[in-house]
């Protein structure tokens, strides 16, 4: 954290996600637990980062933990988060390299990660098509 910068809140953390085009995640129920958390998508890495809720502007992170969330969850520098969360400019790392269309829906890659147990690098090789077949094989032959 640097004096240049206000103290990071839960609010600033949510702003900079839902600016950036971050999609939330929810359980099999549809209930979101303790945590609002998020994903993001990217040519070369899958981001996690979770908020607690209410996010609120009272709510404030320790320097330990908002080095943790900006380095790891994140990967923005504070100058790159406060631009979002400020003035609307996204991380240049926000600008996909292939058309949305083209793009496998994050529903798809939580679910070959999280449940068929694929790693990340294997689902980020596959085309749309590929990763849909490979969730319905997994959904009618169990492999």
């Amino acid at each position: 954290m640097s004096s240049a910068w206000p103290a990071p809140t839960r609010a600033a953390h949510q702003k900079f996600v839902e600016t950036e085009g971050w999609v939330r995640l929810t359980g099999s129920t549809g209930r979101i637990g303790d945590h609002h958390r998020y994903q993001l998508l990217i040519d070369d890495d899958i981001l996690r980062t979770r908020i607690s809720h209410p996010p609120s502007a009272k709510h404030t992170y320790g320097p330990s933990r908002w080095r943790h969330i900006l380095r790891d969850q994140l990967k923005v520098s504070e100058a790159e988060f406060w631009a979002c969360v400020r003035d609307g400019i996204l991380p240049d790392r926000s600008q996909p390299l292939t058309r949305p269309e083209q793009a496998i829906p994050v529903a798809v890659v939580n679910l070959l990660i999280n449940q068929v147990g694929l790693d990340a690098d294997t689902v980020r090789g596959m085309t749309k098509d590929e990763a849909i077949e490979r969730l319905n094989r997994y959904w009618t032959e169990g492999a």
